[in-house]
């Protein structure tokens, strides 16, 4: 579990350096605002066409490698986004990054892999713990690599080099999680397609809270460097400071207060009041007009987002046979990536209709939905795991 946090912090940190930075640097080769929700948009449909893709791999020759791969992936895509000099290499650069996102959900099957089911949220909660980290270190790192007058190659070439130290650890130090007759017994085991399956375990609908789930959480990263930068003359370096404090956040909640937090109240109680936070946050945000309150707004939306994913991967595993682990979160992963792809278009449009105070409540509208899922839920379960 230490050395799956190590790697995935590796690769987070250099995903997390080019965070505040594209929204400011991509300007400098004439894009527009609707040009970098386009760019956040082409890495997302990357993912989202081949995220099942790396997860099925996985459950036939191993995790290790896959994520290995994908590391690989990631180092030349950070050396395109350096060496770009028009806009349709940033494009290319982020495109390609894209096709290469399969690690979080690879890393979620294998962690699912090595934890008991009474552990599964605790362990995914280390998984978003790195995550966090990486969003602590990458952006502050970023931004202050990126200066005053920011440009792409000093800090694509960290990204890159944490990526090819993420691979150099997992080649050393990463144990398989599915030896040779472990992943031979789930080909025999699994078939049919992912549609059947996912309507046999009756998770179709907790699939789709991936992407509404992301969709929100897209459109807050998408309008908040917008935002602060339109309302308060900030750039990157404010903006990946705010990101990074987040990031710290996200890892006292994930790494540390999760697993006490599921044993006192369940996993869909857990669930319903981090959801109800994330939606008052999005909502706080199109009526705050000082920075505290901006500021304060976007604490409050991400906190209550950040003890989803932990939670809902957890539940999604619980519900999921083991032959088909690894295909079902590769699944969860590419429907959180189409998210990804709807929440920046949307609240670019709203944005371009309605400003800012629109884009923030069309973001808070969609999360009423993830909410009312969640209360659906704990009717149906109430506070039982949702093993079943």
């Amino acid at each position: 579990m230490a050395v799956l946090f190590g790697v995935v912090l590796l690769d987070l940190i250099g995903f997390g350096i080019v965070i505040p930075i594209l929204p400011f640097l991509s300007p400098q080769l004439g894009a527009d605002k609707l040009d970098i929700a386009f760019i956040i948009v082409t890495y997302a449909v990357g993912a989202g066409l081949c995220g099942p893709l790396w997860g099925r791999l996985s459950d036939r020759i191993g995790r290790k490698p896959v994520i290995m791969i994908c590391l690989a992936g990631a180092a030349l895509s950070y050396v395109m986004l350096g060496l770009a000099s028009e806009l349709w290499m940033v494009y290319v650069a982020r495109g390609f990054a894209g096709l290469m996102a399969g690690n979080v959900g690879v890393a979620s099957a294998m962690m699912a892999d090595i934890t008991r089911p009474e552990k599964r949220a605790r362990g995914m909660g280390v998984i978003g713990a790195a995550f966090g980290l990486g969003l602590v270190l990458g952006p502050v790192l970023g931004g202050l690599l990126a200066g005053d007058q920011p440009g792409f190659t000093l800090p694509c070439i960290v990204a890159g080099v944490m990526s090819l130290l993420a691979i150099l650890a997992a080649a050393l130090f990463l144990p398989e999680s599915l030896p040779a007759q472990r992943r031979q017994s789930r080909r025999d085991a699994s078939s049919g397609s992912i549609n059947a399956l996912l309507r046999q375990t009756g998770t179709r609908l907790l699939v789709l809270q991936f992407g509404i789930h992301n969709t929100c959480v897209s459109s807050l990263t998408y309008l908040f460097p917008l935002w602060a930068g339109d309302m308060l003359g900030w750039g990157a370096r404010q903006v990946g400071i705010v990101f990074g404090i987040q990031g710290a956040i996200m890892v006292v909640v994930q790494g540390g207060l999760i697993g006490w937090l599921v044993a006192s109240l369940g996993e869909l109680q857990l669930l319903r009041i981090a959801v109800s936070g994330f939606a008052l946050g999005l909502l706080a945000a199109a009526f705050a007009t000082s920075m505290p309150a901006m500021v304060a707004s976007i604490f409050l939306a991400m906190t209550g987002a950040t003890l989803c994913m932990p939670l809902l991967n957890a539940i999604v595993s619980h519900r999921t046979p083991a032959a088909d682990r690894g295909r079902v979160l590769g699944t969860t992963g590419s429907v959180a990536s189409w998210g990804r792809v709807i929440g920046p278009l949307v609240a670019g449009a709203n944005l371009a209709l309605l400003g800012y105070h629109g884009a923030w409540l069309g973001a808070a509208a969609i999360c009423l939905f993830y909410l009312g899922w969640c209360y659906r839920e704990y009717a149906r379960h109430g506070r039982s795991t949702a093993r079943g």
